[in-house]
């Protein structure tokens, strides 16, 4: 499932532990693309910075973009592996001081604290990763007028598009109705599609049709 532009914490079909993926990111010095996911970057254009909650964080590179627009970022995934690259990326943009990185399997556990930005780009699954129950666990940590940002996939790349079958991509409107939100606690800045370009395997231009999910937590 992983893609040039994108980070996930994918879930392996039986349901991945720790040690499925260290190994995973021991294969490669690099899995990800090192860039900040675009959907991120677009949205949280012309928020003040405060703190944020990057939930997956993988090697980093979404953590250390918003540290660099000014955010103090807590980051969060499942490999050792992928926290210690994502360490040393901070380190290198001389940002460590900004992001705290902290393991945590979120079917589990979840960073404590209220934060100005929770955001949950490609978090997808196999199995039975709890995904609805992690995503309301994450609108529950979003501060007053802070902002809560899903990012997702609304299916399969242009060269194959019934890749991944097995795993649910829900529209907005379904996360949405998913995170169970009290009435009028909530405004939502963003509901919508959108085509993103990507590169096939042989190298060939592509698309896939993600989908975001933008909602500001009402109060002060």
């Amino acid at each position: 499932m992983s893609q040039h532009r994108h980070h996930h914490q994918e879930q392996h079909p039986e349901g991945a532990s720790e040690h499925w993926w260290d190994a995973r990111y021991r294969e490669s010095d690099r899995i990800w693309s090192g860039r900040a996911n675009e959907v991120l970057v677009r949205e949280t254009a012309g928020l003040t910075p405060g703190r944020a909650l990057d939930l997956g964080c993988g090697e980093g590179a979404d953590a250390v973009w918003l540290a660099r627009q000014g955010w103090r970022v807590t980051g969060t995934d499942i490999s050792g592996v992928a926290l210690e690259r994502a360490a040393g990326h901070a380190a290198e943009a001389g940002l460590g001081d900004r992001v705290d990185l902290q393991r945590h399997d979120l079917a589990e556990s979840f960073p404590d604290g209220k934060f100005d930005l929770v955001s949950a780009c490609f978090l997808h699954s196999y199995g039975d990763f709890p995904r609805e129950r992690i995503l309301r666990t994450a609108a529950s940590a979003v501060a007053p007028g802070g902002v809560l940002l899903i990012a997702g996939h609304a299916g399969g790349p242009s060269w194959d598009p019934d890749a991944h079958a097995d795993v649910r991509f829900p529209t907005p409107d379904e996360v949405l109705a998913e995170l169970e939100l009290p009435e009028g606690a909530w405004e939502v800045l963003l509901a919508a599609e959108h085509e993103q370009p990507l590169t096939a395997p042989d190298g060939r231009p592509g698309t896939r049709r993600d989908n975001a999910l933008k909602l500001r937590r009402l109060g002060s």
